[in-house]
C-alpha cells in the first residue's frame, strides 16, 4: 500500500477543466441537465434534487396525498438512508429478504408480504451495484397489491432492463449524483416519472419541501471543486482511507464504512451552476459505462473456475453498469481474510454496506423485527472490486492474482 496511490472503490467520474470551468463562463450553453435525463431515459419528466434520498422522500410525501396506504417494502440489503427517509415521511417499513446469491428480492417472500398486507403503498425495486433486478416479478407483486413501483437507481444510471433504461419502467424512479456515484455534482439526485398525472403532484411537493440555502450551496460548490482535486489516486488515501482507518481504530465499523446517517438529511435546492457541471458531463456517460463493463469482464473471466467465490453478474435480458464488481465468498471467514489483506493494497477493494439493515443498531427504532438470513449472510460474504477508470489493467490483474492466491 502507498499513501500516494489509492484507487477509489467505485467508478466515479474524474472531473476535467472543461466540465468544471465551462459552466462558470458559458451560462447560455444549449440544453439542460434535466433535459439530458429526460432524453436519456425516454421520459417526459425529470427534476434535479439535493440528493437521491431527498428524491425518494419527495416521492413518498407526494404518494401519501393520493393514497391511504402507508407501508413501503424495501430489500434487506440497502443503504441505511432508505429506511430513514421512510420514517421521516411518516410511513411504515416492511423489510423483505434478498436472494442468497444476488442482490434481488427473495420474490417468494415478497409475494407473501404483499398477500398478507393490504396496506402496501409502494415497493422499492433497488438496482444495487448497477445490476437491474427482475422488474417483471416486482411489477406483478405490485399489481396484485395495487401498489406503486419506485425504482432505486442510485447506483445504476445507464443500466438496461429488456432494452429499456432502468428508471423508465416503474411508476417513479430516483438517481444519485453523489460523489463517487459515476456522474456527479458532489451531492445531488434526480426524480423521474412517466405518468403525466403525477407531474404536478411532484412539482408541488418539491416546491413545498425545497428551500434556498445560499451559504450551504456555496459550500457544496467548494466541495465539488475540491472533490475534482482529491478524487485521484495521489490524494485519495488522505480523503478516504485515512478517515476510514481512524474510525476502525476506534472500533466503529459503521462510520468506517460511511454508513452512519440521520433522518435530518437536507432538502435544499441545487444551484444552476452545479446543474451545468452535470450537464457538461453527460456526454461521457455511455463511454464510461463501456469502460466499467470491460473491467468487470476482466475480473469475471480471470476468476472463473474458482469454486470458493462467485461474482454477482447481470441476469438475462439486462445490461449492468458495474460501477464496481461484487463477488461472494462461500463463507464469512474466507471473506474476512481476503478483505483484511486486499483492502491494504490500495487497489479499491471495499464493501457495498457494512451490514444488512437489521444489524444497524442505530436503526433499531425504525426497522421491524424481521429475520433476513440471506441479507445477513451476503453482508458477511461479499467484497467489491473497483472498476474505476484510474485503475490500470496491470493493477486489476494483480487483484485477480491475489484473490486466487488467497
Amino acid at each position: 500500500m502507498s499513501i500516494f496511490r489509492e484507487i477509489p472503490p467505485t467508478a466515479g467520474f474524474t472531473l476535467g477543466a472543461q466540465e468544471l470551468f465551462s459552466p462558470l463562463f458559458n451560462r447560455n450553453a444549449p440544453g439542460s441537465f434535466e433535459e439530458d435525463f429526460r432524453k436519456y431515459l425516454g421520459l417526459p419528466y425529470a427534476r434535479i434534487t439535493y440528493s437521491g434520498t431527498a428524491a425518494f422522500f419527495n416521492i413518498l410525501q407526494a404518494l401519501k396525498k393520493i393514497s391511504q396506504k402507508r407501508t413501503v417494502i424495501i430489500p434487506a440489503f440497502i443503504c441505511p438512508l432508505i429506511p430513514l427517509a421512510v420514517k421521516r415521511a411518516g410511513l411504515n417499513l416492511k423489510i423483505c429478504d434478498i436472494n442468497p446469491d444476488n442482490l434481488d428480492f427473495d420474490h417468494k417472500q415478497l409475494r407473501e408480504i404483499c398477500a398478507q398486507d393490504d396496506d402496501v403503498l409502494a415497493i422499492l425495486a433497488t438496482h444495487l451495484a448497477g445490476i437491474p433486478v427482475d422488474l417483471d416479478k416486482i411489477k406483478e407483486a405490485a399489481k396484485n397489491s395495487r401498489a406503486f413501483v419506485i425504482e432505486d437507481c442510485a447506483q445504476s444510471l445507464g443500466a438496461e432492463y429488456q432494452e429499456k433504461k432502468v428508471g423508465s419502467i416503474g411508476d417513479f424512479s430516483f438517481f444519485s449524483l453523489c460523489r463517487g456515484k459515476g456522474m456527479t455534482i458532489y451531492e445531488g439526485g434526480v426524480i423521474a416519472a412517466k405518468n403525466p398525472e403525477y407531474f404536478p403532484m411532484i412539482d408541488a411537493q418539491l416546491k413545498e419541501n425545497e428551500n434556498i440555502a445560499p451559504l450551504s450551496e456555496a459550500l457544496k460548490i467548494i466541495e465539488l471543486y475540491g472533490y475534482s482535486f482529491m478524487y485521484r489516486p495521489f490524494f485519495f488515501w488522505w480523503a478516504f482511507r485515512l478517515p476510514q482507518l481512524y474510525w476502525l481504530a476506534r472500533g466503529d465499523k459503521i462510520k468506517a464504512a460511511g454508513d452512519y446517517f440521520t433522518e435530518d438529511f437536507p432538502l435544499q435546492r441545487v444551484s444552476e451552476l452545479r446543474k451545468r457541471v452535470g450537464h457538461f458531463q453527460f456526454n461521457r456517460l455511455d463511454k464510461e459505462i463501456v469502460q466499467q463493463r470491460a473491467k468487470a469482464e476482466i475480473y469475471i473471466e480471470g476468476l472463473k473456475g474458482n469454486a470458493d467465490i462467485k461474482p454477482i453478474t447481470e441476469i438475462a435480458g439486462t445490461l449492468s453498469t458495474y460501477p464496481f464488481l461484487t463477488i461472494l465468498f462461500d463463507d464469512a471467514e474466507k471473506r474476512n481474510a481476503a478483505l483484511n489483506i486486499l483492502a491494504k493494497t490500495g487497489l479499491g477493494i471495499s464493501q457495498i454496506y457494512a451490514y444488512a439493515l437489521p444489524d444497524y443498531g442505530y436503526l433499531q427504532n425504525i426497522r421491524p423485527g424481521q429475520t433476513t438470513p440471506n441479507a445477513r449472510s451476503l453482508a458477511t460474504r461479499h467484497i467489491t472490486l473497483s472498476t474505476n477508470s484510474q485503475l490500470k489493467t496491470c493493477e486489476l490483474k494483480k487483484v485477480i492474482t491475489k484473490i486466487k492466491e488467497l
